[in-house]
Order: C-alpha cells, then sequence, then structure tokens
C-alpha cells in the first residue's frame, strides 16, 4: 500500500524532476527542506534531526526522488564533514580528568555497553535467520547515544550533579565503543565477502584501528602546538578547518575510520589543551546547524522502501531489542561499581536517544560498494530506529535527569568547588603535615592549576598550620591558604571512614580534611564557607556520620549537594551566581 502510494505521488510529479540540478542548487534545496521540516518538528516540540530525515525521505529515493542518485554522490564530502564535526565533539567531551575521577563506573560501564547491548540485538537478529556479518552491523550501532540530543536537554534543564558527568561521559564513552565495533564488524562482513580468514580480518581491523587513533592523535597535537602560539580566532578557525579536513581525507584515503580519527583528534585537542577545551568544533558553531541539516536530510534521501513491512518490523525488534539492552547494561555497571541509587536507576534510560553517530555509520556503509546489497534496508532499518529513538529518547532522559535531582542545579552554591573530582574517600595521612601534602597535589591536579606553585601552596598552608591548628573538633579539619593571581575560591575534601589518627585539640580522630585556597580578596567567601563548612560538617551529627562513611567521592557529592544541603550549601545571589558560571564555564 505504501509503495503504491509512492508510485503514485512520483507519477504525478514528474515536472520536479531536479535530477540534473547543479550541486549547488541541489545543496540550496536540501539546505531549505532540511532546515523548514527540523523548524516544524521543534516547534511540536520534538528533535529537528527527526524532521530533517522525514524530509529527506519525503524528496529523496523513497518519496518523489527529486535529485536521483548523482547529485546525492556529488554531496558525500559535506557528509564526511559533518561526520566528522560529530565525532571531533563526541571526542571533546572525552575531558581526562572527567574519566580519571569517575574511571570505575565509567570503565565499568563502557565494558558492559559493549557486550549486553550488542549482544541481545545480535541474538535477536540471529534468531530471524539474519546472517552474523550483518547482525554484527547491527548489533555495533546499537550501542551508541546521541551527544546533541543529551547536551541539549542538559542545558535546556540547567541540570548539574554527578548524575549528568556520568552521563555525558558515558555518551562519550559508548560513541566510542560503538565506532570500535562497527569497524571491526565491518571489516569482518568485508573479509568474508572476499572469503578471507577469520585471523586476516581480525588483524585488518586491529591496523585500522590503531592507524585511525595515531593519525587522529598526531593532527590533535599539531592542533595544540598551533593553539599555544595563536592568539587570533580567524587564525584558530583556519587551523581547525585544516585539521578536520586533514583528519576526514587522511581516514578515507587511508581506508580506515574517519569517525574514530576525528573522535581521536577531539580527545587529543581538548585533553592537550584544557583551557581551550573543544576549540574544533567551537569554531564551527555559527554554520553547525546548517551543516547538520544537510547531513540529517541526505541521510533521510537515500533510504529505499522497497520491503517497508520487512523494515518497519526489523526497526521495532532493533529499537525494542536496543532499550533492553540499554536499561540492562547500565544497572548491570552501576550496580557493580556501587554508584549512587540515582545513578543506577535513572542512567538506563537517559542513554535511549541515538542520532548523529549512528546516522554517520549509516553513511559510510551506503558509500562502501562492498555492502551494496544490503545497504539499504541497513539504511532504512536502523534510520527509521533511530526517528523512534529521538521521539521516544528525550522524553526519557528528561525525565531521568528530574529523578536524578539534578534539574535546575546549574545555578552557583556555596561549595560548588568540590565536585566529584575534587573529593577522595580514602585519605590515609600519619600527620597532618602528609594529609595536607596529598590534598594540595589533589588541589592543583584537580582543578588542573596549572600555573599554581605546588611547594609554595603547600608551605603557605603548614606555615597556618603551625600558627595555629585548624582543627575544629569534631573528627574535622580545615587547613587553608592564600591564593594569589586566580579569581575564585578553590578547595578539595579528603575522607576517611576509619579516622586518622592527627594529633587533635579534642584527641578526636580526623575522618575529614577540607582544603581551601582562597584568593586576597575572596575572603568574605573564605569566612561563609568556613561557617558553612563548621556548623554543619562539624556539629551536626546526620551530615557527618552520612559524609565520614560515604562509599565513593560521588556519594560525598551527593550528601553535599542534594536538596537537604540547602541549609548550609546554599544558591548564591544574583550577582555573585552570574560571576561564578562565568568562572565556572572559563
Amino acid at each position: 500500500m505504501l509503495n503504491e502510494l509512492i508510485n503514485e505521488a512520483q507519477t504525478h510529479t514528474k515536472v520536479l524532476d531536479l535530477h540534473h540540478a547543479g550541486p549547488f542548487f541541489t545543496l540550496a534545496i536540501i539546505i531549505i527542506v532540511g532546515m523548514s521540516c527540523g523548524f516544524i518538528t521543534k516547534r511540536l516540540r520534538l528533535p529537528s534531526m527527526t524532521g530533517q530525515i522525514i524530509g529527506g525521505i519525503i524528496i529523496g529515493r523513497a518519496g518523489f526522488d527529486l535529485f536521483g542518485v548523482e547529485p546525492l554522490h556529488s554531496l558525500a564530502p559535506i557528509t564526511d564533514f559533518a561526520m566528522g564535526l560529530i565525532a571531533v565533539t563526541i571526542g571533546g567531551h572525552l575531558t581526562w580528568h572527567r574519566l580519571r575521577n569517575a574511571g570505575h563506573r565509567l570503565v565499568l560501564l563502557f565494558l558492559c555497553e559493549a557486550i549486553v547491548t550488542p549482544l541481545i540485538v545480535l541474538t535477536v537478529f540471529l534468531i530471524l535467520g539474519l546472517p552474523w556479518t550483518h547482525g554484527f552491523l547491527f548489533a555495533a550501532v546499537a550501542i551508541a547515544t546521541a551527544p546533541a540530543t543529551i547536551v541539549a536537554l542538559v542545558k535546556e534543564t540547567r541540570a548539574r550533579g554527578t548524575f549528568v558527568k556520568t552521563l555525558i561521559a558515558a555518551v562519550a564513552l559508548n560513541n566510542l565503543a560503538c565506532i570500535i565495533m562497527f569497524e571491526i564488524a565491518r571489516v569482518f562482513a568485508a573479509t568474508r565477502a572476499e572469503g578471507s580468514t577469520f585471523a586476516n580480518g581480525l588483524s585488518r581491523a586491529a591496523l585500522g584501528l590503531f592507524a585511525a587513533i595515531l593519525i587522529g592523535a598526531s593532527i590533535g597535537v599539531a592542533m595544540h602546538l598551533v593553539a599555544a602560539r595563536t592568539l587570533g580566532r580567524e587564525r584558530l578557525a583556519t587551523a581547525a578547518t585544516i585539521s578536520l579536513l586533514l583528519a576526514v581525507g587522511l581516514a578515507n584515503f587511508l581506508a580506515i575510520s574517519p569517525l574514530l580519527t576525528c573522535l581521536s583528534l577531539g580527545f587529543v585537542q581538548t585533553n592537550l589543551t584544557p583551557e581551550k577545551t573543544r576549540l574544533l568544533d567551537s569554531m564551527f558553531e555559527d554554520f553547525e546547524p546548517g551543516i547538520l541539516a544537510v547531513f540529517f536530510t541526505l541521510a533521510g534521501m537515500h533510504i529505499v522502501l522497497d520491503q517497508a513491512s520487512i523494515v518497519v518490523t526489523l526497526a521495532l525488534l532493533y529499537f525494542l531489542t536496543r532499550l533492553l539492552g540499554k536499561l540492562l547494561s547500565a544497572r548491570l555497571a552501576m550496580k557493580l561499581a556501587r554508584s549512587t541509587k540515582a545513578i543506577r536507576r535513572y542512567l538506563g534510560p537517559a542513554l535511549i536517544p541515538q542520532a548523529g553517530v549512528a546516522v554517520g555509520l549509516v553513511v559510510i556503509l551506503q558509500e562502501d560498494p562492498t555492502f551494496a546489497s544490503i545497504s539499504g534496508l541497513f539504511g532504512a532499518v536502523v534510520l527509521m530506529a533511530v526517528t523512534i529513538n529521538e521521539l521516544v529518547g528525550p522524553v526519557m532522559t528528561r525525565w531521568s535527569l528530574a529523578k536524578s535531582g539534578d534539574i535546575g542545579q546549574d545555578r552557583s552554591r556555596l561549595l560548588d568547588f568540590l565536585q566529584e573530582e575534587n573529593i577522595i574517600t580514602n585519605l590515609n595521612a600519619a600527620n597532618m603535615a602528609e594529609a595536607i601534602e596529598r590534598l594540595v597535589a589533589l588541589l592543583v591536579r584537580s582543578h588542573r592549576l596549572i600555573k599554581v606553585d605546588e611547594k609554595e601552596l603547600r608551605k603557605m598552608v603548614m606555615m597556618r598550620e603551625a600558627e595555629v591548628s585548624t582543627c575544629i573538633g569534631g573528627g574535622l579539619a580545615i587547613p587553608h591558604g592564600e591564593l594569589a593571581g586566580c579569581k575564585q575560591m578553590y578547595g578539595v575534601m579528603g575522607l576517611s571512614s576509619k579516622g586518622m589518627a592527627i594529633e587533635t585539640p579534642d584527641g578526636e580522630p580526623i575522618h575529614c580534611i577540607v582544603l581551601l585556597a582562597t584568593p586576597p580578596d575572596q575572603r568574605r567567601r573564605h569566612l561563609e564557607v568556613l561557617a558553612a563548612i563548621a556548623q554543619t560538617i562539624g556539629f551536626d551529627p546526620e551530615i557527618k556520620q552520612r559524609l565520614f562513611h560515604a562509599k565513593s567521592p560521588a556519594h560525598a557529592h551527593e550528601i553535599l549537594h542534594d536538596s537537604d544541603a540547602l541549609s548550609f550549601n546554599y544558591y548564591l545571589d544574583e550577582e555573585n551566581d552570574q560571576a561564578m558560571a562565568s568562572n565556572h564555564a572559563s
């Protein structure tokens, strides 16, 4: 029935045949259709990407077929550039300090996402009789989550906290797992089609992955060196464009993954140049909506609905098995990591949206002649499932953010400098000097205070400690020092559930040490923080017991920043809120 309607529509629209339109006219029409359809779906409170794919289906091969195949191939460089931009953005979210401080649960999540989700999808598709090489491709794509959708929802809801940090890092990591698994699946499918051995396929896949990571990292290092010596935004934009084009171009020339190459580029540049994080993709902010509109519209235009009933059935099965895999893998990983209750319960539903990377992998397969026999079905199934995921996923993500308690928390609070990465729960020291040495090192490292002299700061803190003990009593100490040349207060917290046998005025073991480093002009803030910490952690029995025995930095952060903590970790006034937000962003 659907095919008959499409054929009838095509018959009555021959006048719109633009098969011989030039690339510029073709591109203009695609941008107009994509942006218009995206605007309509956005007004309906749906993702703009969904409208762009639908617009592509309408004017593409499954709909009116306005342009035919050749003009679409001529626009392949734009889709390649858009894929590179998406991958660089993902790499930019993989900041090392975030991975290091939440490493245990993120590694477990990475492994569970790379095993549980694809295994469930692959099993069902094998039961349906699909060849294992083709089922492996579907299974690999199922891992991906939409980074743009997640980041947009986090910004829209002003969400911030341990749950949000875990979610964003998880999205970046599962897209990395997806790209790696897809490349392995693609190489295995190609070698099987060529009649090569399993060992040959494995070695080709490993070599391709290594080459992609190495090339991307090398370009990232070069970009870091340029950024360190270039101040003008125009020159940085030129360097960013060259880097992205070079990464995509070399990857295509060497027949390796352009997505993994660009992801490696974004990761290396972001971590080598912390003061200019996400430099590459930020240079294209003004053009990004248009580029992505072309990308998603072109993806829809490639869809062929020759087997509509099969496509719908497989897309629904793909959606349901992926949904089950996401929920199970996140729940299992967070349970093994002993994460907080909110993360265990709500991380899985938050990972349902799927868009950019999955669409990019569809385009890669469509451009590979080796997969000509399956690329049409594969693209139609995945893109239909992506559309469903982008309809259902954002609702589930928003619900998860609300249930986690992180919505509306992107406002400055008194103890904002104590995030998860600034807390350790296994502090052990024989004396205060040893404890201060460890905490000063943590402060410099976790806040990335590159220009701060660690030895000088430690010496200053110890001088203050020698003048008068900073042990408040009840197991709490607040050593502090002055930090010249900085615009805001920094701090770290060390916790010990057993207690450290450090000499104190009241003879009680130390369970909590908060080290503060304050600029000279922030004396008032310093006194506010001292009073808040002393009055609550020092004298509130319930807070003390919960905090002193926190299982992990994530648990400690939740105690300090949940709604019950507003009595002492309160929101700052609007003027200070804006100043702190500016500092936080920089």
